[in-house]
């Protein structure tokens, strides 16, 4: 696991060694992140060079969306450091943002909706850990160095540094904030 608990992993300050393809390696999730990058950094240039990589960025972002199963928006607001060890099944919505050196597991879905939860689309502090399966509905926010537990469904605002777990989610721990 990507230093899940590791409390000296900043919230505000990405790491982008999380992201970091190795050459000719079999890593369709740090692929997939990389595509995206590439096309949010050059879709905004002007002239033909920017706009040619950008659609060659397309083109990756929906091959390695297909390959990892993922349905990750190329326009998403994601923090730098994001780390999606097992990508099949994310949903993130494209309204949805996530901060700095977040951990996404399989299945986990960023969306709007969900009974009882305030409408829009989830805001994810930095450090944020979420479990297999978790959902996170609803335009909440959960805070700095929190942890979502597998198969959570977050209807609620979540503080920072608190663990929350269940259907639906209630917080089991806070611990005191962490400082980066």
């Amino acid at each position: 696991m990507d230093n899940a608990s590791d409390p000296s992993i900043s919230a505000t300050e990405p790491d982008w060694s999380r992201e970091r393809v190795a050459p000719f390696a079999w890593q369709p999730s740090r692929r997939l992140l990389a595509a995206i990058r590439r096309y949010q950094r050059w879709q905004r240039r002007l002239g033909p060079i920017g706009w040619l990589i950008s659609r060659v960025a397309i083109l990756q972002h929906r091959y390695w969306s297909v390959i990892t199963g993922a349905d990750i928006p190329i326009n998403a607001t994601l923090g730098g450091g994001l780390s999606i060890p097992h990508p099949n099944g994310i949903i993130i919505h494209p309204a949805a943002t996530l901060g700095p050196n977040c951990l996404l597991f399989q299945q986990v879905t960023l969306g709007t909706g969900g009974a009882g939860s305030p409408a829009g689309a989830p805001r994810i502090g930095g450090h944020v850990d979420i479990g297999a399966g978790a959902k996170i509905l609803g335009g909440i926010t959960v805070g700095d160095h929190a942890k979502i537990g597998a198969n959570a469904v977050v209807l609620h605002d979540i503080p920072a540094g608190a663990t929350a777990v269940g259907i639906p989610a209630r917080v089991i721990a806070a611990d005191a904030i962490m400082t980066s």
